[in-house]
């Protein structure tokens, strides 16, 4: 099998703090490698080691054949990487930014013009291409480094929680972006805390939690490791939480998780249990703001897995890298196209 990036036994320390404790990654060419994990777990680390930013103390990463530490030059002329936050020059213009990458990666200046031109109408960007990126939103900044990752035409892309920050509407263009970029053949490693946009868009996941790789297959596969489904109830009266509890565990047997704050989910069996649990919760006078019965998701297996939800417990500090600018921990919460992107 072919591969268009390849990690194995990565190991980085950072002093006493092991970011990294031997993970393997890997995506075949055109797919979508989907990595979740909690602050901390060293999502950014592993990519960082990818895009040839940091070198790994022990294993051993290619992309497209080439060695990330041994031929770090050839590999940045074929990867893309936008990062968690926007690193593009505030008081350079849209179009200047982009030309600026264009010359840095020796296209010449009227290429590199055609190409920044049609990135901008991609990103829907074109009317304030002549503006400094100091008058942009967040979400045009997040756009344009976007843009920026991709005026290479690279054949593989990291995302590092590309969509942070953006609103619903803006993350759906990204996705959309992220799928038109799959369909012409690029490979994109995506790291992300919304756990939709990982069951949206990856063809396999690796769950990451302290610096080692816990689970991998397909959205599916991790889907058919929970099993069952599950009954979420919300009373309404958030202080007949306790008792709502004791109810769900009487009907299924097992004692329900709160995921969120005042929700509570059990996993049950057939469909008889729905309908007992609503006749108990009314003979109890428990009213509710929420109930469904529903099949497990990606926020089922994410907290089995690990015991918690994608924001790490106070005090995890795997994957995080002591002394503020190394640029090597996680951090963070969480179109039309005028010529091809590729």
């Amino acid at each position: 099998m072919t591969h268009a990036f390849r990690a194995e036994g990565l190991v980085k320390r950072f002093g006493a703090t092991t970011a990294l404790a031997g993970i393997d990654l890997a995506a075949r060419q055109g797919t979508v490698l989907g990595v979740l994990g909690p602050n901390g777990a060293g999502k950014t680390t592993a990519v960082r080691i990818l895009a040839t930013l940091l070198r790994p103390d022990e294993g051993v990463a290619t992309v497209g054949g080439l060695d990330v530490v041994r031929d770090a030059g050839e590999v940045r002329r074929l990867i893309g990487l936008t990062g968690q936050y926007a690193s593009v020059d505030e008081d350079l213009t849209g179009t200047e930014n982009l030309v600026l990458i264009g010359r840095l990666l020796d296209m010449r200046t009227a290429d590199a013009r055609a190409r920044a031109r049609g990135l901008l109408a991609y990103f829907e960007l074109a009317e304030a291409a002549g503006r400094p990126v100091k008058t942009y939103s967040g979400g045009m900044r997040r756009r344009l480094d976007l843009a920026a990752s991709l005026v290479g035409r690279p054949d593989v892309i990291y995302l590092d929680e590309p969509t942070t920050g953006l609103d619903p509407v803006r993350r759906e263009d990204v996705w959309g972006i992220v799928r038109s970029l799959v369909g012409d053949g690029v490979t994109v490693l995506l790291t992300t805390q919304y756990l939709e946009e990982a069951d949206a868009l990856a063809d396999e996941i690796s769950v990451i939690d302290h610096g080692r790789v816990i689970a991998h297959g397909t959205p599916a596969e991790l889907k058919q490791r929970v099993g069952g489904r599950h009954l979420d109830v919300r009373p309404l009266d958030p202080a007949r939480l306790l008792e709502s509890a004791g109810i769900l565990a009487a009907v299924a047997g097992a004692h329900p998780e709160s995921p969120t704050r005042g929700m509570l989910t059990v996993p049950v069996e057939g469909d008889g249990m729905l309908t007992a649990a609503v006749r108990r919760l009314d003979e109890a006078g428990i009213a509710v703001a929420e109930l469904s019965l529903r099949l497990p998701d990606l926020d089922d297996v994410f907290f089995t897995l690990t015991g918690h939800g994608t924001a790490a417990p106070a005090g995890t500090a795997a994957g995080s890298a002591p002394g503020a600018g190394t640029g090597a921990a996680d951090v963070g919460g969480t179109t039309q196209i005028e010529e091809p992107v590729r």
